[in-house]
């Protein structure tokens, strides 16, 4: 009754709600629905902070095979070039991403095919997946405001600057809080491009900055001093919120269905109704 239906008999069958979501997954009407939602609610008002991170969705299909492709031996040289010689570097993805892309190009320049990714949890340990990665922009009060699908195996950092370019269209923010997946040069300077304040934890490449970044810590707890952007970064945990009750309430752990479109308007119908809880609680 809630959905419409008076009787048991009038309830469509398995195939025609398969139908039914198969026009919602090619149609992106989940995506639009979400869209909307916070273009309402939210396209007018001024935001703290986004906070951007990604969580593993296990799908039920076989990975996408690897195909290996001959090497061009005349650009990949081995060794050190000669003098004088001059070696043409494809540039990297972060490169044509802020050489002025527009986001339908870097959206569709991301992999999205199932696959195997691999990451390491919060103890320490590797953990593999068959599936995908969600990357997810929440605001303030834990309201996803962004969304993208890509394959397992896409590091979290290629995503960054799509997903700040879809929310910067969708609403108004300050502070974008984002881990050391995300601690990139040009992703710092994409996020000043937009008029907003980078907050990305430090990636200590080396030993010895390692080493540094953990004494300056530990000189911190004993004097009980927290600089402001130390403080502002504590609300990125508002998206790993986002992400733990996404797959323990709305369905992200158990996804059915195969196929990135399908996947991706599973996982947005789970979102809808996430923010629109988010919304009934902070917008009046």
């Amino acid at each position: 009754r809630l959905c419409g239906w008076e009787k048991v008999t009038a309830i469509p069958s398995q195939s025609t709600f398969s139908r039914a979501f198969a026009e919602f997954a090619d149609s992106q009407h989940a995506e639009r629905v979400h869209a909307a939602l916070i273009d309402k609610h939210l396209g007018k008002q001024l935001l703290g902070h986004i906070s951007r991170d990604s969580t593993a969705i296990t799908a039920r299909e076989k990975p996408e095979k690897k195909t290996k492709s001959a090497p061009d031996k005349a650009s990949k040289k081995r060794g050190r070039p000669r003098k004088g010689e001059q070696r043409i570097q494809e540039p990297t993805r972060l490169e044509k991403q802020i050489g002025g892309m527009s986001l339908a190009e870097m959206k569709a320049d991301l992999p999205t095919a199932c696959n195997v990714g691999t990451k390491r949890n919060s103890k320490g340990y590797k953990t593999s997946w068959i599936g995908y990665k969600l990357h997810i922009d929440a605001g303030d009060g834990g309201i996803p405001v962004s969304c993208l699908l890509t394959s397992a195996s896409l590091h979290d950092s290629q995503v960054a600057i799509p997903l700040a370019e879809m929310t910067s269209q969708r609403v108004s923010y300050c502070y974008d809080l984002m881990d050391a997946a995300y601690d990139a040069p040009l992703i710092k300077q994409h996020s000043q491009a937009l008029g907003h304040v980078p907050l990305i934890d430090e990636n200590p490449r080396r030993k010895e900055r390692k080493a540094e970044l953990q004494a300056e810590h530990k000189s911190r707890r004993h004097a009980n001093y927290q600089p402001a952007e130390m403080i502002r970064y504590n609300e990125r945990s508002t998206v790993e919120r986002v992400n733990g009750r996404l797959k323990d309430e709305f369905g992200a752990r158990m996804v059915r269905v195969r196929g990135h479109a399908k996947v991706m308007s599973h996982l947005m119908f789970g979102i809808i109704v996430l923010t629109v809880g988010q919304l009934m609680k902070f917008v009046e």
